[in-house]
C-alpha cells in the first residue's frame, strides 16, 4: 500500500483550473521527484496535500486514510510535512527559535533535544549561528534552516517545493545530498524541483507534469533517459554522455 496516494484530484482558483485530475503515488521509503515547467501545477499540487488550498474533487489518502478535508495542522501531526518554495524562514526569529517551531506540536522534551542534535549533526552551519536572525543567513543556509525545521516536525513524508531554486551550483548539489542522506535515515521525499537533472538523479519514480496533468512518469533513471523528457528539461538529447 502507497504511503500517499492522490487520486483524480483537481483544484480551481477561480475559474482556472490548476490540476486536472492528477494521480500519483509516493511509496514508503522512496524518493519521488515531480518536475515539470513553471505553472504546470506542481506547487499547487503540494499545497492540496498538505491541505494549503481547497481541493474540488478527487482524493488524498496519507497512511491509508483521507485527508482531503482534513485540516493544515492535523495533517502535519500525522507526520505529512512540507518545506514551502522559497524557504519562509521566520524573520525576526533567531535559528533556534526557528527550528523550535517546527516542534511546536510536540511535548516529548527529549525527544526534541534528541532531534536538534541531529539536526546540528546534519547541518552544522545552523549550530555555529543559533542565535542568529534566520533572515539574515544566506540562501543556502536559509533553505536548510527550512529543511531543518522540517526535520523538527518528525515528518514520514517529507514534501519539498523547489530547494535548490536561487542557489548556486555548488550549494544544489549539497542540498541533494542532504535529501539523499535525509531519505536514506528513514523518511520518504515528495520533490518537487526545475533542476529536472537532479530531481531525477536521486528519484526512484518520477513524474512529469504539464499544465495541470501528468504526461509521463516512471522510474527516475527511465525519465532521465526519455527523449521526451531531454528534450524539454534536459538541454536537448544526449549522445555519447554529452549534451548537444
Amino acid at each position: 500500500m502507497a504511503m500517499l496516494e492522490v487520486k483524480d484530484l483537481h483544484v480551481h482558483y477561480g475559474v482556472i483550473e490548476a490540476l486536472k485530475g492528477v494521480s500519483l503515488k509516493v511509496e514508503e521509503g522512496q524518493i519521488v521527484s515531480l518536475i515539470g515547467a513553471n505553472g504546470a501545477g506542481k506547487t499547487s499540487l503540494l499545497q492540496a496535500i498538505s491541505g494549503i488550498v481547497k481541493k474540488s474533487g478527487g482524493d488524498v489518502m496519507f497512511l491509508d486514510s483521507s485527508i482531503y478535508k482534513t485540516a493544515p495542522r492535523k495533517i502535519v501531526s500525522s507526520g505529512l510535512v512540507q518545506v514551502p518554495e522559497g524557504r519562509h524562514v521566520f524573520p525576526g526569529l533567531s535559528v533556534y527559535e526557528n527550528l523550535m517551531m517546527g516542534a511546536y506540536l510536540r511535548k516529548d522534551k527529549k525527544g526534541i533535544n534528541d532531534d536538534l542534535e541531529k539536526i546540528y549533526q546534519r547541518f552544522p552551519v545552523l549550530k555555529e549561528r543559533l542565535n542568529q536572525d534566520a533572515s539574515t543567513l544566506s540562501g543556502g543556509e536559509q533553505q536548510m534552516l527550512a529543511m531543518g525545521r522540517a526535520l523538527m516536525a518528525q515528518p514520514k513524508l517529507l514534501l519539498l517545493d523547489e530547494p535548490s531554486m536561487g542557489l548556486a551550483p555548488i550549494l544544489v548539489k549539497e542540498i541533494f545530498s542532504i535529501i539523499k542522506d535525509i531519505n536514506e535515515a528513514g523518511t520518504t521525499v515528495l520533490l518537487v524541483e526545475q533542476n529536472a537533472r537532479m530531481a531525477l538523479s536521486i528519484a526512484d519514480y518520477g513524474y512529469v507534469m504539464e499544465t495541470g496533468n501528468v504526461v509521463l512518469e516512471g522510474p527516475g533513471e527511465e525519465l532521465a533517459q526519455s527523449e521526451d523528457v531531454q528534450n524539454a528539461y534536459l538541454g536537448g538529447a544526449r549522445s555519447n554522455g554529452s549534451s548537444k
